[in-house]
Formats: C-alpha cells, structure tokens, sequence
C-alpha cells in the first residue's frame, strides 16, 4: 500500500517558496524541515537542491510513514530518513547544527506552545548566522492582509481552539528574545508571507 499523502496546496505553493529557498539557503549545509506533513515538500525541495542536506521531521505517525514513503519514490540521496520531533518539546532530537530551519504551515494549525517551541530551539541549535524559514498566513501589526485569511482564521479557531493565524510582530518580538533576528518579510501567493531569520552570531551551539 502506498502511504503517500497529499497536500493540494502544495503544488501551488512549492516553486515560490522554492525561489525564496534557493536565495536564503547556504550552499551547504543540513536543512531541519520542522512539521513536514506529507512529505512533498521535502521531496521536491531535496531534488532541486542537490548540495543540501534535507532533514524531514514530525510528530504525526502517519505523516512520518507518508514522509517515508515519499522519500522511498523520490530517491533523493540528500533527503534523510524522517525524525520524530514535537516542536513544543525540547530539547530536538538533532544529531548536528543544522545550518537552516524551514517550518511551512505549522504555526497556525499547532498550539501556541508549539511556536514557542520552534523559535526557543531554533535560537538554540542553529548554527551561528543561520536561518530560520516560515512561510504561511500571518496578521500584520494585528490585523489580517485578506478578508479570505480572517475567514480561515476563524474556521481554524472552530475547529481547535488552540489554533489560529499568529501576528508577526509578536513572532518577531519572540525570535529576538532567542537571537533570532528578521531579516526579510517576503510577500507570497494567497496572502502568505515568508518571514526569515538569521541567528545572531554570537557563538556555535555546538559549542555551548
């Protein structure tokens, strides 16, 4: 049985966040894919770049087995077997400073602690100077960019409480507590937004 899941905005939404990638990203390196879902962006974005190391992760067992799964019929060298990783919880099970952290969708389909957790230990394992990726809907300055993100922020709070589109600002106000410093907002397709970090040099936390 094939456990590939899919993902329809996926398709849609993989080259622009491929072209903001392919521009940030060091040439080199191990990328964490913090919450990678179905698998098919890991596949894709570990084909097209082929110097990267892409580590996939998440805390669903049946998205791992579809990760997997995906991994197996893509065959990509440089795309790692999946980590169990809850993002609330830390320490990450990472065997080395990854030189990137690329979370795609996660932040407002999760708890708030999860969040709390991605910008905590992202500001503690990446590597000095090293980016933090996240791409999806955000409000700005507390307000929503599009009638249709309000529409979905209230459907994602029907559904979970604990869910819902987060304002960057306070994204932002967080991340710099961690070291973690904006460098980019980049406008994307549907009323997304692609905020990247980098983490102040201030040492390497395989040093710490």
């Amino acid at each position: 049985m094939d456990a590939r899941r899919y993902a329809p905005a996926t398709s849609r939404n993989r080259e622009p966040i491929l072209a903001g990638l392919t521009r940030v990203l060091p040439r080199r390196g191990t990328v964490l894919e913090v919450a990678s879902g179905t698998g098919e962006h890991a596949a894709w974005f570990a084909s097209r770049l082929p110097e990267l190391v892409w580590q996939p992760s998440d805390l669903d067992p049946q998205a791992l087995q579809s990760i997997e799964a995906w991994r197996a019929a893509e065959g990509a060298p440089n795309l790692r077997s999946p980590i169990l990783l809850d993002a609330a919880t830390p320490p990450w099970p990472v065997e080395e400073p990854p030189a990137a952290i690329f979370s795609a969708n996660m932040i407002h389909i999760s708890p708030w602690a999860a969040t709390l957790g991605l910008l905590a230990e992202a500001g503690r394992v990446l590597l000095s100077g090293g980016q933090l990726v996240l791409y999806g809907p955000f409000m700005v300055e507390g307000r929503h960019t599009a009638p249709s993100n309000e529409d979905f922020d209230r459907s994602l709070r029907d559904r979970d409480p604990r869910w819902g589109v987060r304002d960057r600002e306070v994204i932002v106000a967080l991340a710099l507590e961690h070291g973690l410093e904006l460098r980019e907002c980049v406008s994307m397709p549907a009323n997304n937004l692609t905020l990247i970090f980098a983490r102040s040099p201030h040492g390497d936390p395989a040093q710490s």
